[in-house]
């Protein structure tokens, strides 16, 4: 049985462009996994972050995946990418966000699905629309209704 989950995929550090684009590839190799959707690429300014603009960009993988195997394997993508985490939103090499994971509300220590910052962020939603303008955030309701809220906020396709 298979899931759809959404990716938020994020880099400002090194060739961030190539990072993203490989990390893409990367998606489609993980086990029990297919790379469904992917958004364009986004240049984005750093929130709550510093360091350089990042790329970003938006994945739909089928899974047969538990999420915390997902998260597992996203986590071990990061870091063959030379990902260090030195403090609380340092600039990287390369960022994984399980966004969704099918319709679950999943709040674990090391894993809160929707992810709880995704409505907040153009960069996630922009690019999440853009794959699936209808899509429903579970227990927040149609993602579409929280873009004008980040209307604001820089991005640029590219």
């Amino acid at each position: 049985m298979s899931v759809l989950a959404y990716i938020g995929i994020g880099a400002n550090l090194g060739d961030a462009r190539a990072t993203i684009e490989a990390a893409l590839a990367r998606l489609g190799q993980l086990p029990q996994t297919q790379l469904s959707a992917q958004s364009s690429l986004f240049r984005t300014a750093p929130i709550d972050a510093s360091g350089d603009d990042f790329i970003n960009a938006v994945a739909r993988v089928e899974t047969g995946l538990s999420a915390p195997a997902l998260l597992e394997q996203l986590q071990s993508l990061e870091e063959m990418a030379g990902r260090e985490r030195p403090y609380p939103n340092a600039p990287r090499t390369l960022d994984l966000d399980l966004l969704l994971y099918g319709e679950q509300k999943i709040n674990t220590a090391t894993l809160t699905v929707p992810h709880p910052r995704m409505t907040a962020r153009a960069f996630v939603l922009i690019p999440l629309l853009q794959i699936d303008p209808f899509i429903s955030i579970p227990g927040k309701g149609a993602a579409h209704q929280f873009a004008p809220a980040v209307a604001g906020q820089a991005i640029q396709k590219i």
